[in-house]
């Protein structure tokens, strides 16, 4: 009587923790395709590099009076996986956030967002490397969405710039991330682990941060500029890694990288209602793909 009230319960979870997954990978992607934007809108104000260092300031900050206790209680666990940690926040927090703003100073922000929907399919291309099945429905979702990102690129895009050789990188090192997380200790805790990256993450940008200072010089704080960097800072940084690395662990990083393809969908949206960017018919068809794609990959 026992094991079946246990398998009931598996069954009856499962359903739940699965619609949780997509929900976080969701609320995730909304709030990053924002942060496309607001790098577009920085690229002549402030340097890439002090964007992406005040913007992780600010989460460290944010997050501190959650992830510091624990972090410190869990040093021993942190210290026995440090090489874990230290590639995870490299990747995660230091490059990749790097590399976005850097694309942001010649890219438009709807094909920062295009080029960014690639990811996923590192993301389960990585996985099925490590022996993780993916369901009919999933490559299914993962073939067509994939459809709509190459032919919006292919047919109504803004043109290649010399910035989407910088958001190819980055999609490579996010999509490398989230394959990662698969793989992140059980005994470390989601909120530890948030704040070490954080921590770790600001504190390998500051030798660039030094050099972009003595170069490049500092930015003039306006609501213009500070707005933003608290925007990426609080929801972009904050809110949306802990809520993307949680659908990871309860997901996996194909199927979160299947809602992932929401993204060019709501950059273009943003970017058009934020910065006068236009969105073509054959951008909104190739939209409607992608949604297509999401919702018969995040059902498989």
């Amino acid at each position: 009587m026992t094991a079946v009230l246990e398998r009931t319960a598996r069954t009856t979870s499962a359903p739940r923790a699965a619609a949780l997954g997509v929900l976080f990978a969701a609320v995730a992607t909304v709030v990053w395709s924002g942060s496309f934007v607001t790098s577009r809108a920085l690229h002549d104000s402030v340097p890439p590099v002090q964007q992406a260092f005040w913007r992780w300031l600010v989460a460290l900050l944010v997050v501190a009076p959650f992830g510091a206790r624990q972090a410190w209680r869990q040093r021993r666990t942190i210290r026995r996986h440090l090489g874990f940690v230290l590639l995870a926040a490299l990747l995660g927090v230091s490059v990749y956030n790097t590399l976005v703003n850097q694309a942001g100073s010649t890219t438009p922000a709807a094909n920062m967002g295009m080029i960014m929907a690639a990811s996923p399919v590192l993301m389960a291309v990585i996985e099925r490397l490590g022996g993780v099945r993916l369901g009919a429905r999933r490559v299914g979702g993962l073939l067509v969405a994939g459809a709509g990102v190459v032919l919006l690129v292919g047919g109504g895009g803004a043109g290649f710039a010399a910035g989407d050789l910088w958001m190819v990188a980055a999609a490579c090192c996010f999509g490398s991330y989230s394959a990662l997380l698969r793989r992140r200790p059980a005994e470390l805790g989601g909120t530890a682990f948030l704040f070490t990256t954080f921590l770790l993450g600001a504190a390998l940008l500051l030798p660039a941060q030094g050099v972009s200072l003595a170069v490049q010089g500092g930015f003039t704080p306006t609501p213009g500029t500070v707005l933003p960097l608290l925007y990426v800072g609080v929801f972009s940084s904050a809110v949306a890694f802990f809520a993307w690395n949680r659908a990871i662990a309860l997901v996996g990083p194909s199927r979160a990288g299947t809602v992932y393809y929401l993204q060019p969908v709501c950059v273009a949206l943003l970017s058009w209602a934020l910065l006068g960017e236009t969105v073509s018919a054959a951008q909104a068809l190739c939209m409607a793909l992608i949604l297509g794609g999401v919702m018969l990959g995040a059902a498989g």
